[in-house]
């Protein structure tokens, strides 16, 4: 099981990877929305927000009620950012719960 500390590190590598997408791409699919992860394993709960600026104000704590709600375990969510687990993959398998609409879906998809 990964720590609090290690899940944190990876959303902070995902905002990087985000950041590093073209600008006008981010700008093209993405519209403001909140973001929060709940890590079941460690039943803790990351906010954060998605928009032009890519992934921003990461924070620890909070409500389970972002515009875009992901559920993972730390292992899992670890896995995600190093590269070593496809989003895709790990969607169609249950191990990557996203509850947002389809156009929010949509636009994600175009990012990763």
């Amino acid at each position: 099981m990964a720590s609090v500390g290690e899940c944190e590190a990876a959303l902070r590598d995902l905002a990087s990877l985000l950041h590093k997408v073209d600008a006008e791409l981010r700008e093209q699919h993405v519209v403001d929305r909140t973001i929060s992860c709940w890590v079941s394993d460690l039943k803790e709960c990351f906010t954060a927000r998605l928009g032009p600026d890519g992934l921003t104000g990461i924070e620890r704590g909070g409500q389970h009620d972002g515009q875009v709600r992901l559920k993972v375990s730390s292992d899992d969510l670890v896995a995600l950012t190093r590269g070593e687990l496809s989003f895709p993959v790990a969607w169609a398998t249950g191990r990557v719960k996203v509850d947002a609409s389809i156009s929010d879906l949509l636009r994600l998809r175009s990012l990763l």
